[in-house]
This record gives C-alpha cells, structure tokens and sequence, in this order.
C-alpha cells in the first residue's frame, strides 16, 4: 500500500534537519532514501520522534564517500552514522533476511541470527523488520508512506504484531519478545494473540540474547515514562518470571516487609514530568525494594554490622549481573545510590560532621531521590525522615560539599527535584 502526500499526516516541519539534509543527499546522489520505522510510526499517531533512522539502496562504502561527516560501524549489521555536531542520523542499507548457510553453527538447528549484511530490496528490507508498525517507511523522492507489511492496519487497530511467524521470529532474534512488551506499554497498543501467545511459548528463548543487548532495552524499557504497562505485559507473557524477577515481585507487591507496587508508575510519572535519570539511578530503583525488604527480614533477627549493609546492596547488584550485563560504572553507580540509601534510612548521626559526610557522598543527591520513590511508592511513610535528611544537605558547608560534589557519575546528572 502507498499512501501519497495528502493522504497522510507525515510532515517534514517534525522531521529533523539533519535526518532531512541526509535523505535529501541520498535523494541527489540517484539513490532510493527513506526514513523508517519508530520516526514514522510515531509521525502518523501524531507523536513528535527524536530519533531519525534512514534507509537506503547505497552502500556503507558509497555512503562514506557521500557524507564526509560520516562513519561506519557493526560487524554484525553494519551501519553508517552520519555526524551534524550532538546528533547522529543511523543509515541502513536495505536488507533481506541472510543465507542460513552462511550463519555461524552451519549444521545447527539454531536459528539465531549471527550474520545480517546480506543487501535487499525495500519490500524485503520491511519483510526482515520485527513487527508491522515498525515497518512503515516515508520516501522522500515523492513524500509518500510505503506499507509492505499491514502496518497501517495495525495503527489503526493499535495493535503489536509479528511480521512472520512469531515463534521463528522470536528464535531469530530473542530481544524481540521484550521489545514486544516494551512497544505495547509505551504505545498504549494491545499486543495480537499470536504474537503474545509465541511469547508464552518462547519465553525461554529470552536467555540466549546477548546480555549487552538485554540491558540496553532493560534500561530503555525503565526510561520510557511507560514502564508499568511495558512490565505487566511482560508478566503476562512469562517473560518477568526468570528474567527479571525483581520487576516481578514489584508488581505483585511480594515480600514480607514493605510494598512497592505503585514503584513503576511513580516512576513513569517522574518521567513524564521531565525528570532527567541517570542508568544508575534506574538500576538502582529496580534493586531497592529487595535491599530494603531484605535488610527489614535481617533485621527483625539482630543489628546488622556494616560490612553487612553494604553486602545487601552488593548481592543485589550481583544477582542482576548474572542476567544482563552491566557496565563497571552503571553496576558501581547503582552500588553506591543502594548503599547511600541504606544510611538514609539507618538513625541520623548525633554529630553534623557524620551527617554532612553522607551528603557530601556524590551519590547522596540520587539515593534522596531515591528515598522519595520508595516512599510515594508505598504507604508514603518517612516523610520526615526524608526533609531532615533535606534540611542537613541545605546546611552542609558549601565548600566541603563543592569539594566532594564535583566527582562525575557515570550516568546523566538529574535535576533536584521539587519537593513534594
């Protein structure tokens, strides 16, 4: 299906300058260009995308010696990032899906994809895409929307499907199944029966994804100002159970000791507000309410020491490290905002000086953030706790707190925000 320019709402006034001057290049040069999937998607329901991807006929190698402000990267699939100062245009060339004979484990039942660079056409560049809202490309030669794959359709239906068959799709590429979930909760979309009911089926296939991968679309999933929905349909389709049981029993409000169920949707309104959050702090939100209920079942035995403490925050950083792989700074940063939780939570130090310590930590800012998720998560207990904690930070010694305040964290800095 082709829809031309005055049967969509597809605008350039909402696509970027830089996404424009590279599709208007490949244009010049004699070569198909495209923009395509979530840019286009979010185009036609009226959302304004920050990211731009373009697809295209010209090669890495002839898109090198287009763009000067360009580079290529991937092994797997490569790519061409096209460079105007902060922002980035990715450009594909098409594809189709690759010879399995040329897979790495020839011989193997395996159907996981290792290799992607075997160049196509557009309609089975759309065919290789992972679902149908996603597939949507705009070409620019004549400003029209190309539809291969019933996307359209599915728009109009708000619907997540699998382009293919779900359940071979799914062991291509494993990460799909979360991107499912992802997609649908962020979207507002119902996922279709098929496509949930091979999740369900698959959802062991989970553990084979690279773990690099995982915790990039675990980190987006957090981020997207949807988490709660995303998480839902990810529970209902199996997927929580093994993966991220943490996130599992948030939901449910399991645990002996404090809930936290309302965490994902307090979360998701920080988001929407405009709140700036770092990995770690993320990271960190997911891991505490099983640091906290762990160190509240502990405690109620005998007095914790501190190297047992921090053993808490440690251990939980850990058990997720098992499953996804964390860098050393999103893994050391979300280990210091639990660890400086935990002395928020513990009595204030009789003596200023102690107090003025912990908030001269440089997680200190994050972990009081921190401590206000979990109280308007729960039954909104500690709120003094949490303004004395306030009014020691306003009273610290500028100098000292300057002093230790200036060491960077490894994820983006976020805004205090407004007390509540």
């Amino acid at each position: 299906m082709v829809l031309e320019r005055p049967e969509h709402s597809v605008s350039r006034r909402f696509i970027s300058d830089a996404a424009l001057k590279v599709l208007y290049r490949l244009d010049k040069a004699g070569y198909e260009a495209y923009l395509v999937g979530g840019a286009v998607r979010d185009l036609l329901l009226g959302g304004r995308p920050k990211d731009f991807d373009i697809v295209t006929d010209a090669r890495p190698e002839q898109m090198r010696k287009l763009f000067r402000n360009s580079r290529i990267i991937g092994r797997r699939f490569r790519l061409v990032h096209v460079l105007f100062g902060n922002e980035i245009v990715e450009v594909a060339t098409f594809r189709r899906d690759p010879d399995p004979r040329r897979q790495r484990g020839r011989g193997s039942n395996e159907l996981l994809v290792t290799s992607d660079n075997t160049y196509g056409t557009p309609r089975e560049d759309a065919f290789r895409r992972d679902f149908t809202v996603n597939a949507l490309f705009y070409r620019i030669h004549d400003f029209s929307v190309v539809d291969y794959v019933g996307g359209l359709d599915d728009l109009d239906q708000r619907m997540i499907r699998v382009i293919g068959e779900p359940a071979v799709r799914y062991q291509e590429d494993p990460v799909r199944m979360l991107r499912a979930c992802e997609f649908a909760g962020r979207l507002g979309f119902d996922i279709e029966r098929e496509t949930l009911d091979a999740i369900r089926e698959q959802r062991r296939e989970i553990h084979k994804a690279a773990p690099a991968r995982l915790v990039e679309e675990l980190l987006q999933l957090l981020g997207c100002g949807r988490a709660e929905p995303a998480f839902e349909w990810a529970s209902d389709s199996g997927l929580l159970e093994s993966l991220i049981p943490e996130a599992r029993d948030i939901l449910e409000g399991r645990g002996r000791g404090a809930g936290f169920a309302r965490l994902f949707g307090v979360l998701d309104r920080w988001v929407q507000e405009g709140a700036e959050l770092s990995e770690g702090f993320l990271v960190a939100a997911l891991l505490a309410p099983s640091v906290i209920n762990r160190r509240l079942r502990l405690e109620r035995r005998r007095e914790l020491s501190r190297p047992e403490v921090q053993e808490i925050a440690s251990d939980a950083v850990a058990a997720l490290m098992s499953r996804f792989q964390l860098s050393n700074v999103r893994r050391d940063r979300a280990y210091e905002i639990l660890e400086t939780l935990q002395r928020l939570i513990e009595p204030i130090p009789d003596k200023e000086r102690a107090a003025w310590a912990i908030c001269w930590r440089p997680s200190f800012r994050e972990a009081l953030d921190l401590f206000e998720l979990l109280r308007e998560s729960s039954d909104g207990g500690g709120a003094e706790i949490l303004e004395a904690w306030r009014e020691i930070a306003d009273q610290a010694p500028p100098r000292q707190r300057a002093k230790s305040g200036g060491k960077k964290s490894g994820g983006r800095r976020r805004p205090r925000r407004k007390r509540r």
